[in-house]
């Protein structure tokens, strides 16, 4: 049942990085493309974390972001063994774990996290983001979801 969730994952990383790939090969830096009067595709790079957190941190964010990532990302895997079938707590961690894949790939391959999907009202921006950032968020919203409605997983053995 491991399988499973890691294809998911695996998917989430695929999707984001063909969406990262084709916004980067037709936009240049800051250009941007209005698609509805409250959505741009705009081509943003963040070297640091959600809202650029520490993106001013002279490098040293790649490395703890990226290490969170890694050490993240075995954690999951170890929970996704131990609790694959209970599926919206695997869900959850596999959106997240895919999510947070994508992102490590941008860290190591270019230094920053390329971002695209921007959301505005007038001219309040919501801070770019991107398929992985999506990833993440949604499967935090099901671990809260899950918190409420699932089994617990702290000693359970799935």
């Amino acid at each position: 049942m491991l399988s499973r969730w890691l294809i998911i994952a695996a998917v989430v990383v695929v999707l984001d990085q063909l969406g990262k790939g084709w916004i980067s090969s037709h936009f240049v830096y800051g250009e941007s493309l209005r698609i509805l009067a409250v959505f741009d595709l705009t081509l943003t790079h963040n070297t640091g974390a959600a809202f650029s957190f520490l993106s001013d941190a002279g490098g040293m964010q790649n490395w703890l972001f990226g290490s969170i990532a890694v050490a993240a990302s075995i954690w999951i895997i170890l929970l996704l063994r131990k609790h694959a079938g209970q599926t919206l707590f695997a869900l959850a961690l596999c959106l997240i774990l895919g999510g947070a894949l994508g992102n490590l790939i941008d860290r190591i391959a270019y230094g920053y996290v390329v971002d695209y999907l921007s959301f505005h009202w007038g001219s309040h921006y919501f801070p770019a983001f991107n398929i992985a950032d999506s990833a993440i968020t949604c499967g935090g919203a099901l671990l809260i979801w899950d918190s409420f409605t699932g089994r617990k997983h702290g000693t359970a053995a799935g």
